[in-house]
């Protein structure tokens, strides 16, 4: 088992326990829905390597070399408004379809947000999959749980605060917390649209590919609504 110093990324949809709540075939669209937007999420995450997937959210995390921390926010921030924006993208391309059930028109309340981390972390691999342990693998995860008032955002502990990363992401307000077996905590937040802004205008899609997308999410949906395929569940607390 080795160990490193990395930067954690959680990249968590909100309102998706509320978004889940539905009968058979919106619950088939929602899963093909919100997969698709976590795969949007991840694909612009640049050099973060996606650790896991874990329901609503996906844990991504990058080297943290001495020396190389400027290069390493930089990253972050820039991974970060991608993966914004690419959500966004992806949730006006979900919202466009025809279908009326519940699991896509309610597509568009889904919101995005972000809690960070750097420290230390020790590697194991399981059956050819890397996985992440340590305290401060827990840490970012509890970070989850918080009491931030603002719909989407990016939420940095004290540790990664400390780096100097906040300069790129003013304004940012001091928040305490109580994080369950750690204790009390310092931690940091930007509201999202004062970091990444609007998302890049899209043209709004014609008829036919409208009606593509709609024929799109029922293909996927099937094996949801047959049973072919388990739906997945938030992440259980670390």
């Amino acid at each position: 088992m080795g160990s490193e110093r990395a930067l954690l990324l959680i990249a968590d949809i909100g309102g998706y326990t509320d978004y889940m709540r539905a009968h058979r075939m919106s619950l088939a669209h929602a899963e093909v829905n919100t997969a698709r937007l976590l795969e949007a999420v991840i694909d612009a995450a640049g050099d973060f390597e996606l650790i896991e997937i874990e329901g609503d959210a996906a844990f991504l995390s990058r080297q943290a070399d001495a020396g190389d921390g400027d290069a390493a926010v930089a990253a972050m921030t820039e991974a970060i408004v991608g993966m914004h924006h690419a959500f966004h993208r992806e949730r006006r391309y979900v919202a466009s379809v025809l279908c009326p059930c519940d699991g896509c028109v309610q597509a568009d309340n889904l919101k995005l947000k972000f809690v960070a981390h750097v420290g230390e972390v020790a590697t194991q691999t399981i059956r050819n999959r890397r996985k992440l342990v340590g305290i401060d693998v827990i840490l970012v995860h509890r970070l989850l749980k918080n009491a931030v008032p603002a719909p989407e955002y990016v939420l940095f502990s004290e540790e990664l605060y400390a780096t100097g990363a906040a300069g790129r992401l003013e304004p940012m307000h001091e928040v305490a917390q109580e994080l369950e077996g750690i204790g009390e905590v310092r931690t940091y937040f930007a509201d999202i649209a004062d970091v990444a802004g609007p998302p890049p205008p899209m043209p709004a899609p014609g008829w036919p590919e409208r009606l593509g997308r709609t024929v799109g999410v029922a293909g996927r949906g099937m094996p949801y609504m047959l049973g072919l395929r388990r739906r997945r569940r938030a992440a259980a607390g670390h």
